[in-house]
């Protein structure tokens, strides 16, 4: 009788010790699959979900002619599919002038362009700007600056207004500011060529480190996402600055895109592959 009970409790023990066995394989093989869920890139999964919420990237530029954009063709013309943008010594600057997208006034958009400047260059990519009445073809607004040295290239400045948001490197956070009512107000709180309002909280990454993934006189690439009050500018797929305005009483909206050719000496700017995506 004793051999029976345990004989039996062999047979239950063995039992017990194979669902034990295809239990925890069911378990590991639950968890590999979910490890091969999450571990997708971050990019991958933001890069699919923008891409669910809104259409696809549409070319604005058609590496052929300027048709949608108001220019200077003293300044802006199309050269061997490039939207190019040049400065001479007959034809100097007597102040900044743009090239500005005619077919829409984007709010809330993502826009993707490539870039090549000259040495002495300055140029910039305005957006959500306002266009001037008293010089032609002149913005006022955000802009995601470009220059030939790459001393500013990726950072936030507001052409006419406020003037510096964001440094390379920086996450700013503009506080909302009531400006006094008289005329030439704002620039009160200026300082240095930088809206003093401005709070700086968190870096991107070292600006010399940055800087040093810009190439010089070569192409590189421009990714602006523009949503509600926040403007994240990447250069090369790199965060170079991160703008969040609460400022009510100046920031805007929605308002023109432009490219920019600035005062100074002779140079030249080249586009091309120029496509927003508005939300």
């Amino acid at each position: 009788m004793s051999m029976l009970i345990t004989i039996h409790r062999r047979l239950r023990f063995q039992v017990l010790k194979q669902i034990l066995v295809i239990l925890f394989c069911n378990s590991m093989l639950l968890g590999i699959l979910s490890c091969r869920e999450n571990n997708q890139p971050p990019s991958q999964q933001i890069t699919s979900a923008k891409e669910d919420r809104g259409p696809d990237f549409l070319a604005i530029f058609d590496g052929k002619s300027l048709k949608g954009w108001d220019y200077d063709p003293t300044h802006w013309s199309v050269d061997n599919g490039l939207l190019v943008g040049e400065v001479t010594s007959k034809n100097p600057l007597k102040s900044n002038t743009f090239i500005i997208w005619q077919d829409g006034l984007p709010a809330d958009f993502e826009l993707k362009l490539e870039f090549r400047i000259s040495g002495s260059g300055n140029s910039g990519i305005n957006y959500r700007s306002a266009q001037l009445d008293t010089i032609p073809y002149a913005l006022k607004g955000y802009q995601a600056d470009i220059d030939g040295k790459n001393r500013y290239t990726g950072q936030n400045y507001e052409e006419r207004k406020r003037t510096t948001l964001a440094y390379r490197g920086e996450k700013v956070r503009i506080p909302d500011y009531k400006k006094p009512d008289e005329p030439g107000s704002l620039k009160s709180g200026i300082k240095n060529n930088a809206w003093q309002n401005r709070e700086i909280i968190a870096s991107l990454g070292n600006d010399k480190e940055l800087q040093s993934k810009i190439k010089v006189e070569d192409w590189n690439s421009a990714h602006l996402i523009v949503t509600g009050n926040r403007m994240q500018h990447y250069i090369n797929d790199i965060l170079m600055s991160d703008v969040t305005d609460l400022d009510k009483d100046n920031r805007k909206l929605s308002g023109f895109l432009g490219l920019q050719l600035h005062v100074g000496p002779p140079m030249k700017v080249e586009y091309r592959n120029i496509k927003i995506k508005e939300y």
